[in-house]
């Protein structure tokens, strides 16, 4: 009897905690669902009226002086940057309020006047934003706040993505490579299921492409598929580089800020004229989707990595994830047709393997691959990004993601001066 009474209390304790992270989860996500289809719509908008007047990119220097304005009065701590999120949650501290506001405007000013960024950075910002300071008006303990602030991450990314699977294990995923907090798959779940509803009633439609090529897991593709994950990780590394490399170099030559995004600006609208074509400004779905369809320019990727570091690096806001899809699509379409494969399943693969050797996110770029790409191909899909992974090294896009163990060996590693060593502290006997 004691036993049954035991087990029936602690099942009432799991049927609480349950209930708890239903009722929140789902708060969450109504919250910062709304939001983040506003946000993508802005941007959607602000997309179609710079494709509609490209004259609008000569505003690009006004808009970034405007950008570095409102977080020097505003945010000056913070300054925008996806590694803010991180540090929220390993640190158990909610973002400001402020940031929400903030990055939901410089993205769409970045986007509007031609800059080359992403979204889904913003809106781990936004999302993470939000959620945490409900969690802090309903004060709740240090440790549910991190998981309220992680449920409004994959809200935010699966509203504005359309892919609540991998919104929710890229959350779970990202912040410390080889730990994932199991106690937040159903809170994360549930807002990004919420998330991606409430997005798609508002009208934002899911990122998703039909790949027309299929390739058998044969041992020659898969043979050829490991050799495009190798120089798929060698790209990441050098996507990675670049991205840190530019703010420094930045930096140096132009100490103030204000002088550094005008540069940047008219860095931008020099190289948009002398190519005289405004595909590397935004994001490029467009040239995403005919890559996929089998078409890129044999230097395209180069160029996008190139417009973004500048755009980046001068202090324009909005992410880096739609870069480097564009980035590996464009790779995979050239590259693919040179080792037996077909260049749209080569950019589908280029796509989901060069985002998880940036993110070193391998099982959340699967379910990206299942979502984006209906699940066809899902083996191939998952090899390269498993190679990605492994040899893109503990090279990262975000400098405040931590890794906790070896991706070649069964052991620990940890951060000696700045780079990440092996330890033998849990090595096999």
């Amino acid at each position: 009897m004691k036993k049954i009474l035991r087990y029936l209390r602690s099942s009432l304790g799991y049927l609480y905690v349950c209930f708890k992270w239903v009722i929140l989860a789902a708060l969450v996500g109504c919250v910062v669902g709304p939001f983040g289809a506003m946000f993508g719509l802005a941007l959607n908008k602000a997309t179609a009226l710079r494709t509609a007047d490209p004259r609008l990119i000569y505003l690009l220097p006004l808009g970034g002086l405007v950008i570095v304005f409102l977080y020097q009065h505003f945010d000056p701590d913070g300054g925008g940057s996806t590694n803010q999120i991180f540090v929220a949650v390993r640190e158990h501290k909610p973002l400001s309020l402020r940031t929400a506001p903030l990055i939901f405007v410089t993205t769409v000013i970045t986007h509007l006047f031609g800059g080359s960024s992403g979204r889904e950075g913003a809106a781990l910002l936004l999302g993470g934003s939000l959620s945490g300071q409900i969690g802090r008006r309903l004060q709740l303990e240090a440790r549910d706040c991190r998981l309220m602030t992680m449920c409004g991450m994959a809200g935010a990314f699966s509203a504005i993505f359309g892919t609540p699977l991998a919104a929710t294990v890229f959350t779970l995923e990202v912040v410390d490579v080889g730990s994932m907090q199991y106690a937040a798959l159903l809170p994360c779940l549930i807002s990004a299921l919420i998330g991606v509803w409430i997005s798609s009633g508002m009208g934002l439609a899911p990122t998703a492409f039909a790949v027309a090529d299929y390739a058998a897991p044969t041992p020659g593709n898969l043979i050829r598929v490991l050799v495009l994950g190798l120089l798929l990780a060698a790209l990441s590394i050098a996507f990675c580089e670049v991205i840190h490399a530019a703010p420094k170099l930045y930096k140096k030559l132009f100490p103030n800020a204000y002088l550094r995004v005008v540069v940047g600006g008219v860095l931008i609208i020099a190289l948009t004229t002398l190519l005289g074509t405004t595909d590397y400004n935004g994001a490029g779905a467009n040239v995403i989707a005919a890559a996929i369809a089998g078409q890129a320019v044999p230097y395209a990727f180069l160029l996008k990595m190139l417009f973004t570091s500048i755009t980046l690096g001068a202090g324009f806001k909005g992410g880096e994830i739609v870069p480097i899809f564009f980035t590996g699509a464009t790779f995979g379409c050239v590259v693919a047709p040179l080792l037996g494969l077909a260049p749209g399943l080569g950019a589908a693969l280029g796509m989901v393997a060069l985002f998880c050797g940036c993110t070193n996110s391998p099982l959340a770029s699967s379910c990206l691959a299942i979502e984006v790409f209906g699940g066809q191909n899902i083996e191939l899909f998952a090899l390269a990004c498993a190679v990605s992974y492994m040899m893109s090294s503990y090279f990262s896009l975000y400098r405040e993601q931590h890794f906790l163990h070896s991706k070649l060996r069964v052991v620990g590693v940890q951060r000696v001066h700045g780079k990440w060593s092996e330890t033998d502290s849990d090595a096999e006997n």
